[in-house]
Parts: C-alpha cells; structure tokens; sequence
C-alpha cells in the first residue's frame, strides 16, 4: 500500500510555475499554465493587470487577424475572444491598416483580471519582485520586496522592457506620467537581470536606447461633442495639419513603426478604444488646442503627453524559440521581453508558448516550437535571427506592420479566411495543442 500511495504521489506532483509581470503576455502565460495543468501565480507591481494593454486598444489589424485566428485554431483563443466582445468598433480600417478591432481599454482590465481568477490563477497585486535565488543555475525563488519568498518549478519573466524612470530621462523626455505609474509602484524589474541575464537594447534611428511609446490617450469629453459622434460612428478621426505643427523626427523613434508614413505625419489620426486614442508619441497641447474642436483637450495617457511618452525596447533577453531564456535552466520569457516584438496579440502568442511550455519543461516533456509555416512561429524565430544583424536592433516587428508584415506577406502567411487558417494549423498538428495538459 505504501508503494502504491509513493507511486500516486509522484504521477500527481503538481507543477508550480511563477510568472512575474501581469501584462498582456503574463496573463497569456497564466493562462496557458493553468490549461497545461500547473498551479499558477502570477505577480504584477501595480494594482491593475494588462500593464500598456490599458491603453492599447488594437487587436486584428492585417497580420494581427492571421495571429489571433491561429491562436484560436491553436486551442489558445480566451484573450482574444475577451478582446473581441469588448470591442467597440470591428472591421475598422485606417491608412495602412484593414480590418482592426478597438477593444474598449475602459473595461477590459476587470474582465481579464475576473478570467484569471476563474481559471485559478493566484494572483498577487501590489507585490513587487525584487530579487531571485539561484542555485545550480536554476532560480529556485522569488524576493518579494516585503521580504516574502515564492518557490516555484519554473519561472517566466514577462515584465516588459519600459523604463525605468532613470531611461526615460536618459533616452526620452523624463517620466511623462504613463499608464505604467512606476512612481506609484516602482520602476520596472527584469527577473532574467535579477538571475544573471545579461539583456539587451534596442536602438532607434538616433543611435540610442529604445524607442518612444506610440500613443497618447484623450478624455473624450474634453473634445468637441460632434468630433466624438463621428468618432464613435466611425472608429475613426483623421484631422489634416500643417507639416511642420511637431517635430516630424518622433514618428521614426516611435515604438510602433507600423504606424509610421507620410500619412501619420501629415495628419493627426484619432482611434476610439473608449478613450480617444491619438496616433503619435506626443503633442504640444498649445498647438492641440489651437486646432477647432480640442480646444480644451486633455490628456490622461500619459499625462504629459504634450512633451513626451514613455520608453521601450529597454530589455531584451537572449532566449531560443521555445522561448527559453539563455543562461539559466527554468527561466522562460514572452513579450517585449523576448524581442524587439510590439502588440498584444504578439504578447499573447509569446506567454502563450511559454506558459505551455514552462510545464513542459518542468515535467521532462520535449518543448514546443510554433511552426516556421504560422505566422507566430515564424514571428518568433524572425525576430531572434534579426536582432544578432546589423542594424537589427534598429528594427521593430509586429504582425501588423512593418518589416516583418512585409515578410509575412511574401511568403504568403498573410490569410484572413478563417477556414484557410483553421486548415492550415491542422496541417502543422497544432489544432487544440495548447487545451491539452501535458501530462
């Protein structure tokens, strides 16, 4: 009997898998690891999950519909069909960009956090990692900054590569108040630094570190009344300008380079993602407000964003495409954190991989590569071969725009029929992978 109770023991082990950073691509890793089979916790600095997904908004512009409709397909679909029924406008299209979806920012942070929780994610707010224990280089736990520790099995760094506050004042315009709050909260840690990673940055056309944020966000009822019917009919709000009412080098240092063109320099692009959602880094508010219907425009993301944003692109770690982090036996890593990689649905299909694959890792199981053929996999493997070239840590890539869109269309990765897509995951073996548990 008492083998039999050792043999039942050691087949039900649970899998204890820690994720550090609650953004879009932390959440896609918890969930994952619950699926997979794992007891999941799931540690963020701030008060509220999603991190820039609170003021992000887009989902399924060009490449990003392929992405999602494969993580669907993949059996990985729950944040995208969050996303999809918090949507206020769909099948919206702009200058470069067809079929978006603006999911509203003002209501998705209460849905996702609810989901996790349903799913059995443990989640802690307002805990703040500040140090890592390795033994036989593999971390064995976390250091919170109240001085509590959590082991775990394996571990996943998804912390983002924004700030901290001494970065923005080196390579931007100083803390400009973002959504990420780090003076409320703390500046951002790399558990990969804390375990002995060396990263990377990336650079912009200026030959230095990182890039701006993209966006500012507007109250909407700071703005003309009429703008706000038109922009809420439409989705979208373009208002032409003079070529010289901002400095026109900000759009090439600019994160999001899929938003970059002569039309986003001559004109001021509005989104509606249940704020007005304006397509640059930032804008003089003497110069906004000169402009009929914003004269009392106000911004609430960042609140500076009459002279800067926040910055990016500061914390790269090494990793294969299993998302495996080099250097240290049970670190994964997804999002920004895993390449010069921008978007949520490219956080997603990251946490995704490496939230499965964690638990794989753990339970001695082969890991899990997306197949070269989807467009997730070939994001994966794209932007961990372009970052060692020259020149390559000058290069952004996201499935909507951009090189690597460019890529995808080439080789004909760029689908929008959902059968076709459905079709093709079922031909690499993928279809449901990531509903299974590994056992």
């Amino acid at each position: 009997m008492a083998i039999a109770q050792g043999f039942y023991e050691e087949v039900v082990r649970l899998v204890y898998i820690i994720v550090v950073g609650a953004g879009w691509a932390g959440c896609a890793s918890a969930i994952a690891g619950i699926k997979a089979g794992a007891k999941v916790t799931l540690i963020e600095k701030a008060d509220m999950v999603l991190g820039t997904g609170l003021v992000g908004g887009i989902m399924r512009n060009n490449g990003r519909f392929t992405a999602a409709e494969e993580l669907i397909c993949a059996g990985a679909g729950e944040l995208i069909n969050l996303t999809d029924k918090l949507s206020l406008h769909q099948n919206v299209d702009f200058p470069n960009h067809k079929h978006a979806s603006l999911y509203d920012v003002t209501r998705i942070e209460p849905a996702v956090r609810s989901f996790l929780k349903n799913m059995g994610v443990k989640l802690l707010l307002k805990k703040r990692v500040v140090d890592s224990v390795v033994v036989n280089n593999r971390i064995i736990k976390v250091i919170l900054e109240e001085e509590e520790e959590i082991a775990g099995d394996v571990f996943i760094d998804t912390t983002g590569s924004a700030g901290p506050m001494a970065k923005c004042r080196k390579f931007g315009r100083g803390c400009s108040m973002c959504i990420l709050r780090c003076p409320s909260f703390g500046s951002r840690v790399s558990l990969a630094e804390l375990a002995g990673v060396k990263e990377e940055e990336g650079q912009n056309v200026g030959e230095t570190a990182g890039s701006i944020s993209g966006s500012c966000k507007m109250l909407k009822n700071s703005i003309d009344e009429d703008i706000i019917l038109e922009l809420e009919n439409k989705g979208i709000y373009t208002i032409p300008i003079h070529e010289k009412a901002f400095a026109q080098d900000i759009m090439k240092i600019k994160a999001c380079q899929q938003y970059v063109g002569n039309y986003f320099k001559n004109n001021l692009v509005l989104l509606d993602t249940g704020l007005v959602k304006l397509m640059v880094p930032y804008f003089p508010v003497e110069i906004l407000r000169k402009i009929p219907g914003f004269e009392n425009a106000i911004f609430i993301d960042p609140y500076a964003g009459g002279i800067g944003n926040s910055v990016r692109l500061l914390s790269i770690v090494p990793r294969d495409n299993t998302m495996k982090v080099k250097g240290v036996d049970n670190l994964f890593c997804a999002g920004e954190k895993s390449g010069l990689m921008v978007g949520h649905t490219e956080a997603m299909v990251t946490g995704t991989l490496a939230g499965n694959n964690a638990v794989r890792s753990a339970k001695g199981r082969a890991l899990l590569e997306l197949p070269s053929s989807t467009a997730g996999g070939m994001l994966i493997s794209y932007a961990r071969e372009k970052i060692k070239t020259p020149g390559g840590k000058k290069l952004r890539f996201t499935f909507s725009g951009s090189v690597f869109f460019k890529e995808m269309k080439e080789k004909k990765l760029y689908l929008i029929d959902k059968e076709e897509i459905a079709k093709k995951i079922q031909t690499t073996g993928f279809t449901g992978i990531f509903n299974s548990r590994v056992t």
